[in-house]
């Protein structure tokens, strides 16, 4: 019997118990670092010679590992071997393959405190950052494999007296599945293991800036019983190895999370029907936003100020859902700006290993430079109220960064800038601020800081993003309580997490019998 889901508790570490067992799994992940990880394809480990080298973003001395790294060669092995393997896995029973996902979950649960360990090191999460990312990955193969079972038996529709039709779900074929950075063991799972549980195979080929997580999501899986082939690791130059793939006349599907640049141009491609393809490439696509909060002159203002804070500095702006503008109604704009400022210049940046700091590091210099780049750009747009400076000697950390008084169509309003940068404009009133709120080329989350009923239902209607949220701030969306995706340059809007999911790696199969 499969008991009802609920989503993995976050741990206290204000527990004592727990802040000792987490500094034990650090020294034990310590053990680990500078090791290599080899390719896996059909269960093979293959070793090569050109290595991706993975390093601890708050000391870039530290390296977590040397992953081998994947050619156009390998990416084809790979490919003949995830084709070859669908042939009998896309006929294995889906409670088979459910149960692999929980069997998983529970091996993550109980080295629970390893796993956030690693994306401590390898992804400079903050603890608190870490351990909602490893609670998330496990909600993912949780809730996926419940929902495999539901599916598992099809849609009823209806029959006439002299037929009997069923109608259910068939996998597609070979999924190419490209995980970002940032949510580097959570994301990474969760669109690899929705590929595989509904029947597919799958080549992997997780960021380049934090691989190792994903080889210890192949070790996780295997010991839980996935057969070889089925899941492919792959990771590789995206030029190289991720074009090769997204235009590969055998691959079925392509499921992409990351930016705007690159998941155009993986649907641009993926549209091109190649020789010998006889398929329509299906996509997957989350590409992140460019995300507001709202505060009309009716709202909580302490609340106001602590969402907008939390939501845009948390893990270091470095989430598609972190708010990086604040649309604030001017009767009450100066108060929460005021509030805004003295809250951000509470946190610190450092590194996350022993949770002294709000923040970690950015992911790596080229992310670094970007956000400094953009804070010179924001200094000439609005007033810098607190931070715009980094340090990029020992590891990334780039300081939390508050512009006021920014024009809606200023370049920091609008175009996403991945770190932790917010800029904040006023509004007359509220149906201006949903206009500005509007008015980027993105739609994926949002929040509303109101009382005023008449305006929670106006942005329910009116608030163009495919998450909005009423008095909390716009990140931190639960696996099966807030299924996630946005609208227009956010993406393909395939709500992950959510009922309707798993179907975007699926296809329906009328059969009709007569009687």
């Amino acid at each position: 019997m499969i008991v009802p889901y609920t989503h993995e508790p976050f741990t206290d570490f204000t527990v004592e118990e727990n802040r000792q067992q987490m500094l034990a799994a650090l020294k034990k992940v310590e053990k680990d670092l500078g090791k290599e990880y080899p390719l896996i394809i059909g269960g093979e480990r293959i070793t090569t010679e050109e290595k991706i080298v993975s390093v601890n973003p708050a000391d870039k001395e530290e390296v977590i590992g040397y992953v081998s790294k994947a050619n156009k060669e390998l990416a084809e092995k790979a490919m003949q071997v995830a084709d070859k393997t669908f042939e009998t896995w896309r006929k294995s029973d889906p409670k088979f393959r459910a149960d692999i996902l929980f069997r998983s979950a529970a091996i993550i649960r109980r080295r629970k405190h390893e796993f956030t360990a690693h994306l401590i090191k390898e992804g400079g999460k903050p603890w608190k950052e870490a351990d909602a990312d490893t609670a998330e990955a496990i909600d993912f193969l949780e809730y996926y494999g419940r929902q495999m079972l539901e599916l598992k038996d099809g849609v009823k529709v209806n029959s006439r007296p002299i037929e009997y039709n069923q109608y259910h779900y068939i996998p597609l074929g070979v999924g190419v599945v490209i995980s970002p950075w940032n949510f580097l063991f959570a994301i990474m799972a969760g669109t690899t293991v929705a590929a595989m549980v509904t029947g597919n195979t799958v080549l992997l080929k997780p960021a380049s800036a934090t691989p190792v997580i994903a080889y210890k999501l192949m070790e996780v899986l295997e010991e839980a019983g996935m057969p070889a082939g089925v899941i492919n690791y792959i990771p590789g130059p995206g030029k190289e190895v991720g074009d090769y793939l997204v235009d590969h006349p055998r691959t079925r599907f392509i499921s992409f999370t990351g930016s705007r640049d690159v998941g155009t141009r993986i649907f641009e491609r993926a549209a091109k029907v190649q020789e010998g393809q006889k398929w329509l490439k299906r996509t997957i696509i989350e590409m992140g936003g460019k995300d507001t909060i709202v505060v009309d002159n009716e709202a909580d203002l302490e609340l106001a100020a602590e969402s907008i804070v939390q939501s845009a500095f948390g893990f270091s702006g470095q989430k598609c859902s972190a708010c990086s503008r604040a649309v604030i109604h001017e009767d009450v704009y100066d108060e929460v700006k005021n509030r805004v400022v003295e809250l951000t210049s509470e946190l610190s940046a450092g590194n996350p290993y022993d949770n002294s700091h709000f923040m970690g590091p950015v992911i790596d210099q080229g992310a670094y430079d970007k956000i400094m780049d953009y804070i010179e750009v924001g200094k000439k747009e609005g007033d810098l109220l607190v931070g715009g400076t980094g340090d990029d000697s020992k590891g990334w950390f780039v300081n939390p960064t508050v512009f006021g008084d920014v024009d809606p169509e200023a370049r920091i309003m609008q175009e996403e800038i991945f770190g932790p940068v917010v800029a904040l404009t006023k509004a007359k009133s509220f149906d201006e601020a949903i206009d500005i709120a509007n008015n980027t080329e993105y739609g994926l989350t949002g929040a509303v800081i109101t009382n005023n009923r008449t305006h929670q239902e106006q942005a329910r209607q009116d608030f163009h993003v495919g998450n909005l949220y009423f008095n909390r701030g716009c990140t931190a969306a639960i696996v099966g309580y807030q299924p996630f995706g946005g609208f227009n340059m956010s993406g393909t809007d395939s709500k992950a997490g959510g009922p309707d999911y798993l179907i975007h790696h699926m296809q329906g199969k009328t059969s009709s019998e007569m009687l």
